[in-house]
Parts: structure tokens; C-alpha cells; sequence
């Protein structure tokens, strides 16, 4: 992928789209607690458009953040074939890992709402949305802005600050450092940003399918 994909101008516009409305999402949710999870995905679809409508009007349009229209459909298909692939790796390691005593799935455990009718708002929040709002801005904007300075440092800046948004439970930060690497190795090998979007939404309804069934 090139390098200087993102200016500096893209960066701080979508950083304060990011942190405005954030910080909205928190007012609003200090007020009235409940209904938390739409206030979170309003939030998220709101980043995502305004960030998109940015870049269309004001940027270097949404192709530099490998969201050329006209590729939409190879992204998709690219991004089933690294979700497959990485399936059967994880699959692989899990067996290793349970044969050496090591239960991973209580590294990958995710808590779902106990009331079965937020359980599908949740898998649709959390399994489409999030990762769709996550990778436009940590891959499309922060990876290709640092990607000026190299790879090594992109993918590591990036993978950074996706692990330090993300509420680490009981120090287990395994699936996000994970993740944040495949992601951008993806990111930077296709070109294409939903390459990673349909990893990201793929692996995290399967982990939440796994934690629902066990």
C-alpha cells in the first residue's frame, strides 16, 4: 500500500469527529443510562458517516482509506478468504494449546447482556458496526497516516492505540494485540480496508457465538 495515504488535515478532522462525539455519547449516557448499547451505535454510525462525508467533500476521497467503491465486492471476497485462513490457523492453535492444558477460550470470552432480546442488538452492534467504525478509523485513518514512516511503525502505533481503547479485563489484552496485527497486515497487503472489515466483523461474531454457546 502507499505510503502518505492520509494527510495530516484528514487525521485531525477525524480525530475531532472521534472525540466530539464521544464525549456526546458519554453526556448523554451520564443523563440516562439505559438503552446504552443504541446511544453506542448511534455514536459509531455517526463517526463513520461524518468521517466518510469528510473525506468525500473536504479530503482526498474515501479511496484513500481503501474504500474505492469499485472494490468493494474483491475487498469482501479477499476478506473470506483471510478469515478462512485465519479460522483454521486459530483452529489449529486452540487444539495444540488444549492438548498442552491451555484453555484459550477463556482468553477470548466475551460478556454478552443476559437478556436474550439485547443479545441480537449486541451481535449487531457489536459484530458489524463496532468492527466497521473500528477499522475506518484505526486502519484507514490512523494506520495510513502512519504509514508514511514505514510499516513497523504503522502497524505498531496503530495496534497500540487499538488495544488501549478497548476495556482490557482481567489484564487479557490477547485478541485485540492479535487482532490489531492481522488487521493491518491485511490492511497493508490488500489495499483495501474491508479486507480487515470483514475479518474483524467474522471474528468477532464468532467470538461471541462462542461465548453464547459455552
Amino acid at each position: 500500500m502507499e505510503a502518505n495515504r492520509v494527510e495530516t488535515k484528514t487525521l485531525i478532522i477525524s480525530l475531532a469527529i472521534i472525540v466530539s462525539i464521544e464525549l456526546a455519547m458519554r453526556l448523554v449516557l451520564a443523563k440516562e443510562p439505559h438503552g446504552s448499547m443504541i446511544v453506542l451505535g448511534v455514536a459509531r454510525v455517526l463517526q463513520v458517516s461524518l468521517i466518510i462525508f469528510c473525506l468525500a467533500a473536504w479530503g482526498q476521497g474515501v479511496a484513500c482509506i481503501g474504500l474505492d467503491p469499485s472494490k468493494i465486492l474483491v475487498g469482501f471476497k479477499k476478506g473470506l478468504i483471510w478469515s478462512a485462513g485465519f479460522g483454521v490457523v486459530v483452529l489449529l492453535a486452540f487444539a495444540v494449546l488444549y492438548m498442552a492444558g491451555i484453555n484459550m477460550l477463556a482468553l477470548i470470552h466475551a460478556r454478552l447482556p443476559k437478556e436474550p432480546g439485547t443479545v441480537a442488538l449486541f451481535f449487531l452492534i457489536g459484530g458489524i458496526i463496532g468492527p466497521i467504525a473500528e477499522e475506518v478509523f484505526f486502519r484507514g485513518i490512523l494506520y495510513g497516516f502512519f504509514r508514511r514512516w514505514g510499516v513497523p511503525v504503522a502497524l505498531t502505533l496503530s495496534t497500540l492505540l487499538f488495544v488501549l481503547a478497548h476495556p482490557i479485563s482481567h489484564g487479557v489484552f490477547v485478541p485485540q494485540v492479535v487482532g490489531g496485527i492481522l488487521f493491518a497486515i491485511a490492511y497493508e497487503v490488500e489495499g483495501l480496508l474491508l479486507v480487515p472489515i470483514t475479518i474483524h466483523t467474522l471474528g468477532n461474531i464468532a467470538i461471541f457465538t462462542l461465548s453464547l454457546i459455552t
